[in-house]
């Protein structure tokens, strides 16, 4: 694996660029891909188009600061789309991409008003380098003729999506955050995105060239995670028969994120606190004093003060991770953002299955709004995704989303919510019982979004007994 060193001074994006809206126009989907991600991990508010009326149309409903054209495409090209632009916003900033370039075509791009004109291929550098200047031009033009550009707050940060008050705080926690080289716990439910901050944090700080390893603390046994932590010499056990690095030698340089930390056995809490100590550690079975240098984002949906006085979590470990808290609210706590992360989940499922499904019904909307969501922002896209592949429309109906009956749903269908007479003739009672546990268990996978150990929270068991269970049933 690369072990180049990280660079000593990668600046953090300018705070007054994350808002910026931009709109990448392109009839490849690879390129469009290419620059979403790029421009989305500069914290800016990036949408797509795949040709030029469709680009005009999302311009009609709301301006954007700045469009990003390639020049060649089918019906429309980037001057036509430039031309039109600068009639309805001429504030607006256009940078214009091509595999064909000549001088002729950058002296037309500049007479209607583009701001800069890159060829393909194109340094990644550069083109962050262009926007950066795009976005500081129209602002300072704007302040010139006397007018304040108001920058809206954004609706996203990275793979983060919401508008509510209690978001835009840890957007504006992240970068600053990631600025440090401080130990960072993140907590809240299941399913409300804590991994999404910390993939952020990671990819907004000097550490973003480095790898970030993830490692969840409660899905592993106890000798197998210790190994994936800190790896193992050979002839440590039965079946080392190499030298294995762990994932903290991996991350050299990077990003740690362990997820749910409040499973993490007493026994490696007392190896993790001297990692966080001394920045060392040994591999299974070996002597020597490995060094690394890490950083660690540490998620969990428990209550580790309350852990730390039950004595089940180490209090002195607790306040190594716990130097910068960082808190996720539950989707129920946060309805206004139900509607934009319905409509992103709409869009993304509806392209991947290639179906012309737009929008959701105003009536499905406020189901979903009135839903409680005990699986957070993982059950609702879980419950879009089944709508878009159920829907036959253009539009999500509430049929389709399985909730108006919801909760009547689970109450007819529980094997437990009465007893029937016992038959005349018997019944066989290992096989009912069979059924009834097969429902539960399902229902907890379900509710927990596929994560193991909270499904085993929700039953009362131990880990170890579900997967026993899973094993038995095949599930």
């Amino acid at each position: 694996m690369d072990q180049e060193m990280e660079r000593p001074n990668s600046p953090a994006p300018p705070k007054d660029t994350l808002p910026a809206r931009i709109l990448v126009v392109d009839d490849e989907e690879g390129m469009r891909d290419f620059l979403t991600i790029l421009l989305q991990k500069e914290g800016y508010t990036v949408l797509a188009a795949s040709n030029g009326e469709e680009a005009l149309r999302m311009m009609s409903d709301k301006p954007f600061d700045l469009i990003i054209t390639d020049l060649k495409m089918p019906r429309m090209d980037g001057i036509e789309v430039l031309k039109r632009l600068k009639q309805r916003h001429p504030d607006a900033g256009v940078i214009l991409i091509t595999a064909y370039a000549s001088a002729q075509t950058a002296v037309d791009a500049m007479k209607e008003g583009a701001f800069d004109y890159i060829s393909k291929p194109f340094d990644v550098e550069e083109m962050k380098e262009v926007v950066r200047g795009a976005l500081g031009k129209r602002k300072r033009e704007a302040q010139a003729r006397g007018r304040v550009v108001e920058e809206e707050p954004p609706s996203r940060f990275g793979k983060i999506i919401g508008v509510s008050p209690a978001m835009r705080r840890i957007f504006e926690l992240i970068p600053k955050v990631a600025a440090t080289p401080t130990n960072v716990l993140i907590t809240g439910e299941s399913g409300t995105g804590k991994e999404l901050v910390a993939r952020a944090i990671h990819e907004h700080s000097p550490r973003r060239d480095r790898p970030m390893v993830t490692i969840n603390c409660g899905g592993l046994p106890e000798n197998l995670l210790e190994s994936e932590l800190f790896g193992y010499q050979k002839g440590a056990f039965t079946g080392a028969v190499r030298n294995k690095p762990g994932l903290l030698e991996v991350a050299q340089g990077g990003t740690v994120f362990l997820d749910e930390v409040g499973e993490l056995p007493p026994q490696l809490q007392v190896k993790l606190l001297r990692v966080t100590q001394e920045k060392r550690f040994q591999r299974i079975g070996g002597s020597e004093e490995i060094q690394v240098d890490i950083r660690l984002i540490c998620a969990t949906n428990k209550n580790l003060e309350e852990e730390v006085i039950q004595g089940r979590f180490r209090e002195d470990l607790y306040y190594r991770l716990n130097v910068i808290h960082i808190h996720m609210p539950p989707l129920r706590e946060r309805r206004e953002d139900i509607p934009l992360l319905a409509q992103h989940f709409l869009e993304k499922y509806a392209k991947e299955m290639g179906k012309d499904v737009q929008t959701l019904s105003s009536y499905a909307m406020k189901i979903l709004q009135d839903y409680p969501f005990p699986g957070n922002v993982r059950e609702l896209e879980n419950i879009i995704q089944r709508g878009v592949a159920l829907e036959q429309s253009k539009i999500i109906l509430p049929e389709s989303l399985k909730l108006a009956t919801h909760k009547q749903q689970i109450r007819s269908a529980s094997p437990m919510e009465e007893f029937p007479p016992l038959p005349q003739e018997g019944f066989h009672l290992d096989e009912w019982l069979e059924k009834a546990e097969r429902w539960f268990l399902s229902q907890a996978l379900d509710r927990a979004g596929g994560i193991k150990t909270e499904a085993a929270r929700l039953l009362g068991i131990s880990f170890r007994s579900l997967r026993y269970k899973l094993e038995k049933y095949q599930m």
